[in-house]
């Protein structure tokens, strides 16, 4: 996977609003990333791991492989990466969605780009500030520091790896499910257990 590319073709700045082409860059990768993150289709197969116990890393790597077709492919549109979009939210995470959203999230991705080109980030600001006020900077922060060393995203969880069809392992328990404490019975000095309320 290419690390950190540039985007393709010459990067024109308007004059009274220079920027640099690394930031320009690094601007986009976010705003993609953001994009992707904040889709509730996606959100939503994580949550229920639909891609498997690894569908967090799945995620990162389908912001990144987004990030990595845009800058190979200069003449790409919404139309054209909302079907990316889908045909990988259907082989990854076994999600056929049929709800419009992935056309406004490559709409919303193709926006950022061309203001990025032109040294525009206000949007991208917008939304990573909405993201950080939701507890989400730990996450995109590991995103950005694994493309930042160039390696690929499924060596950050190579323990948890499931087959090649993404199939849930049934066997094991979601994380929410696993932290929890088992419920070990009381038994009085007569030896009758005692009934205790389930905590909410």
């Amino acid at each position: 996977m290419a690390s950190a590319t540039l985007l393709p073709g010459a990067m024109e700045f308007s004059g009274r609003n220079p920027a640099s082409q690394e930031k320009c860059q690094a601007q986009f990768e976010l705003g993609v990333t953001l994009c992707i993150f904040n889709w509730p289709s996606l959100s939503l197969a994580v949550t229920n791991q639909w891609g498997g116990p690894d569908s967090a890393s799945k995620r990162e790597w389908f912001a990144s492989q987004t990030i990595d077709l845009l800058n190979d492919t200069p003449d790409a549109d919404a139309e054209w990466l909302e079907e990316f979009l889908l045909n990988v939210m259907l082989d990854e995470f076994e999600v056929n969605v049929d709800d419009e959203s992935a056309y406004e999230v490559a709409e919303q991705i193709m926006r950022i780009k061309k203001h990025c080109l032109r040294g525009e980030f206000a949007e991208v600001t917008e939304m990573k500030e909405k993201w950080d006020a939701r507890r989400g900077a730990e996450d995109l922060g590991k995103v950005f520091e694994r493309r930042e060393r160039g390696e690929e995203e499924d060596e950050t969880d190579g323990s948890d790896e499931g087959d090649e069809d993404g199939d849930v392992d049934m066997d094991e328990a979601p994380a929410l499910v696993r932290t929890r404490e088992p419920v070990v019975p009381e038994v009085d000095e007569e030896g009758f257990t005692k009934v205790t309320k389930k905590k909410r």
